[in-house]
This record gives structure tokens, C-alpha cells and sequence, in this order.
């Protein structure tokens, strides 16, 4: 007899737009993201919110995909970078993913690299921004 891990409670009705329903529907779908309940969620913001450093970041990206299945994306943005606000983050739509949740997650790596700015340093040097300043 297996037990099924704890899935994230749904939104209430009208909150969200993460398809949670049709994705239970769907056979052989990818329910990974389901896995992320409130009280783990807010151990991956706090987790983000206090990088260590730029190989830190990347190996969280790594993990939220390989556990949850969530593509998460950090590069300078297209225009000049003259704060933490320049620095696009963008998560790769996913059905089950909350609305909320894909709010929270670029904020919290914000504020992580707010917290240690050398990262960020070390994010424009690995694209070639700051050119052996």
C-alpha cells in the first residue's frame, strides 16, 4: 500500500489560472508541480530569498526543474540594468503552476539578489555585460 504525497490544495474558484483540474484529468500528465503545497512553497521563497552565490541560483534553477517540473529563467534584460528590476526573470508557462506562485518566485530571487549583489555582478559578467571591468 503507497501513500501519495500531499497535493496543493486548489485556489478559489475565479483566483487563478492554473488549469489544477484539467491537469489532474488528463492521464500521464505531469503533476510534479502539485507537489509544491503552501508550506513548501514558502521554504523555496525563503530558500531563494537567501542565495549564496551565482552557482547557488543556478543549482536552484536545476531544481525546481528537475523536482517540480518549473523552467525559470534569469538573464540581464534587454534594456540598460540599473537595478535588481533590470534583471528579467521569467517562468516558463506550466499548467498547475498558481498564479500567485509564479508571482512570488521572481520576487523572491529578487530580493536574494538584492541581499547579495555580487551575484548580480556575477550574472551580467557571465553575459559578457560588464566586459572585464
Amino acid at each position: 500500500m503507497t501513500s501519495q504525497p500531499p497535493l496543493r490544495q486548489p485556489c478559489p474558484p475565479g483566483a487563478c489560472d492554473c488549469s489544477r483540474d484539467q491537469l489532474l484529468e488528463t492521464p500521464g500528465a505531469d503533476v510534479r508541480i502539485l507537489l509544491l503545497t503552501r508550506s513548501e512553497e514558502k521554504r523555496l521563497l525563503e530558500r531563494l530569498e537567501n542565495l549564496k552565490s551565482l552557482e547557488d541560483l543556478q543549482h536552484m534553477q536545476q531544481r525546481m526543474h528537475e523536482q517540480l517540473g518549473i523552467r525559470v529563467e534569469v538573464a540581464p534584460g534587454f534594456n540598460e540594468v540599473r537595478s535588481m528590476r533590470g534583471i528579467a526573470i521569467q517562468i516558463a508557462e506550466h499548467p498547475g503552476l498558481c498564479r500567485k506562485t509564479r508571482q512570488a518566485i521572481p520576487a523572491a530571487i529578487r530580493r536574494g539578489l538584492e541581499r547579495q549583489p555580487e551575484i548580480a555582478y556575477r550574472l551580467l559578467d557571465s553575459h559578457d555585460l560588464l566586459g572585464g571591468l
